[in-house]
C-alpha cells in the first residue's frame, strides 16, 4: 500500500504544489472532510435556487390539484434515483470499491464497459456538462434580474409609483461576472463549504421573506382569482398557448429539483467514514424534504397571493415593491444565494477541463504550477495561471450569453427538461440495472424501464413548450436594449 502511495503522489503533489498538505485520502488525493450536513448545505445551495421563484408561476398554469401533484411526484422521483446514484460511487462495491471522482467516471465504471466507444459515457458528458453550462447562464440572468428589483423598488420608494423605473439588467449582469472570476479562483469542491453554507442560509431567508409576503397578502383579503385547473383558456389565452405553458411549467419543476449534475461531486467530498453512500443518502433526504417543503409553501400560497395572473418572479409581484425595505432584503438574498450557486455548478466544469489538459501537457508549468502569495490576514494563498486564464475566460462567456438571451421561464424549462430524465432517471436506472444484474423483463426490471419512459414523455413535452417559449420571447426581443 505504501509503495502505491507513494508512486502515485508525486503526480498530484506536483499539481498542486503545496507543502503543507500532508494528509491524503488512500488514493494519493487531499484528506475529505464533508459531513452530511456540509453536503445537505450543497443539495440545499443547488436546489433551492431560482426554480423555487417560478414556482408561483408554474403552479398557475397547472392548477390546485395537478400543479402540488406535479411537484410532488418530482421530489420523490429526484431522491429515489438520487439514492441509485450514492450507491454507484463507489465500484463495484458501493462501500468498498474504487472511488469515482465525477458522473462520467461513474458511469463509465458501471455502463462504460460494456458499450463499444463509450456512446453512454459521451452522452453522459455532454448532457452533464451543457446543462452545467446552461444552469450558470440562468443564474447570471436571475441574479441580474433581482439586483435590478432592489434599484426599482427604492426608484419607486423615493420618486413615487409613477416614476419611470426601468433600469438595464446589463451593469449587473458585468457585476455578477466579476465576482464570480474572483470566487472561481476557489481552486475545487472540497473548498466551497462555507460558500455552500452562506448560500443555503440566504436560500431559507428569501424563502420565507416570500412566504411571509404571500400569506400577508392572502390575509389581507385581496381577491384573486384560482382554479383547479390553473389559468383559463380565454380572450387572453389560446388553448394551445395554454398547452404551451403547461409544458414549460412542468419545465420548471424539473428545473426546480436539477441537482443530480452535480451529485457525485457533491459525494466526493464526503469522510470516507462512514461510508459516503450513506452519508449521501441521509444528505440527499435532507435535501430534497427540505427543498419539497419549501416548494410546496412557495408555489402554493404564491398561487393563492396572485392567482392565475402569478409573476415569473413571485417576489416581483408585491405591488410597487413593498415594503420596499423587506423586498430588497430578499432580493438581495437571492443574488447572494446565486452567486454561491454559481460556483456549485460551475465547478465540475473546472474540474474537468483542467484534468483534461493536465493530462494532455503534463510538462506545462503554465497548466500545472501552483504560485503561492502571502497575503495579510488569509496566509499563503496559491493560485495557478491556467486556472486564472481559463476560468476567467468562462465566467466572461456565460455573462455574454447571459447578456444576449436574458428570458426567464422560457431558459429555466429548457435546463429542466434538457438535464432531468438523462441524469436525474435514465442513468442511475440504468447503472443500477447493470450493477444488480436485473434481469430483463423481470417485474423489477418493468417498472424501471417504465419509469425511466415516462420520465422522457415528460422531457420532451417540457423541452416542446419551453422551446416554443424562446422562440416568442425572441420575437419581440431586441439584444442589449433596455426595455
Amino acid at each position: 500500500m505504501d509503495n502505491n502511495i507513494h508512486n502515485t503522489t508525486p503526480s498530484t503533489i506536483h499539481i498542486t504544489n503545496d507543502p503543507t498538505q500532508k494528509n491524503l485520502d488512500d488514493d494519493g488525493r487531499e484528506k475529505r472532510t464533508g459531513t452530511w450536513v456540509t453536503a445537505s448545505a450543497h443539495i440545499i445551495t443547488a436546489v433551492i435556487g431560482s426554480g423555487v421563484l417560478s414556482l408561483a408561476w408554474a403552479i398557475a398554469q397547472l392548477g390546485w390539484i395537478a400543479g402540488p401533484a406535479v411537484l410532488m411526484t418530482f421530489s420523490f422521483i429526484t431522491y429515489f434515483t438520487s439514492t441509485l446514484l450514492a450507491d454507484a460511487y463507489r465500484a463495484p462495491d458501493p462501500v468498498t470499491g474504487k472511488r469515482n471522482y465525477t458522473y462520467m467516471d461513474v458511469v463509465q465504471a458501471s455502463l462504460g464497459t460494456k458499450i463499444k466507444g463509450g456512446k453512454k459515457v459521451q452522452l453522459c458528458g455532454i448532457a452533464q456538462y451543457v446543462n452545467l453550462v446552461g444552469v450558470t447562464i440562468g443564474y447570471t440572468i436571475t441574479a441580474s434580474i433581482s439586483i435590478v428589483a432592489v434599484k426599482r423598488s427604492n426608484c419607486f420608494h423615493d420618486n413615487g409609483h409613477d416614476a419611470h423605473c426601468k433600469p438595464s439588467n446589463y451593469p449587473y449582469m458585468i457585476l455578477f461576472a466579476l465576482i464570480q472570476i474572483v470566487l472561481s479562483q476557489i481552486p475545487n469542491f472540497h473548498k466551497l463549504s462555507w460558500l455552500s453554507i452562506l448560500a443555503a442560509v440566504m436560500s431559507f431567508a428569501y424563502s420565507l421573506i416570500g412566504l411571509g409576503l404571500s400569506i400577508a397578502k392572502v390575509a389581507g383579503g385581496v381577491h384573486v382569482r384560482t382554479t383547479l385547473t390553473g389559468t383559463e383558456v380565454g380572450p387572453d389565452l389560446t388553448g394551445m398557448e395554454k398547452v404551451w405553458r403547461t409544458f414549460q411549467a412542468i419545465g420548471d419543476i424539473a428545473f426546480a429539483y436539477a441537482y443530480s449534475t452535480v451529485l457525485i461531486e457533491i459525494q466526493d467530498t464526503l469522510k470516507s467514514y462512514p461510508p459516503e453512500n450513506k452519508m449521501m443518502k441521509r444528505a440527499s433526504l435532507v435535501g430534497v424534504s427540505t427543498t419539497t417543503l419549501f416548494y410546496m409553501l412557495c408555489g402554493c400560497l404564491g398561487y393563492a397571493a396572485f392567482g392565475n395572473d402569478a409573476p415569473g418572479n413571485f417576489l416581483t409581484g408585491f405591488g410597487f415593491y413593498e415594503p420596499f425595505w423587506l423586498i430588497d432584503f430578499a432580493n438581495i438574498c437571492i443574488a447572494v444565494h446565486l452567486i454561491g450557486a454559481y460556483q456549485v455548478f460551475c465547478q465540475p466544469i473546472f474540474g474537468f477541463v483542467e484534468k483534461k489538459c493536465r493530462k494532455r501537457w503534463p510538462e506545462s508549468n503554465f497548466i500545472n504550477y501552483e504560485h503561492a502569495i502571502n497575503v495579510p490576514f488569509c496566509g499563503e494563498l496559491h493560485f495557478n495561471m491556467f486556472r486564472l486564464v481559463w476560468r476567467t475566460a468562462y465566467v466572461t462567456v456565460t455573462a455574454l450569453i447571459a447578456m444576449i438571451f436574458p428570458f426567464f421561464n422560457s431558459f429555466l424549462g429548457l435546463i429542466g427538461a434538457g438535464s432531468f430524465y438523462p441524469l436525474t432517471v435514465y442513468f442511475p436506472i440504468e447503472m443500477y440495472i447493470a450493477r444488480a444484474k436485473i434481469p430483463k423483463f423481470s417485474f423489477t426490471w418493468v417498472w424501471l424501464k417504465i419509469l425511466s419512459w415516462t420520465c422522457l414523455v415528460v422531457s420532451l413535452v417540457a423541452a416542446a413548450g419551453s422551446i416554443q417559449g424562446l422562440i416568442s420571447d425572441l420575437k419581440e426581443y431586441q439584444p442589449f436594449k433596455t426595455e
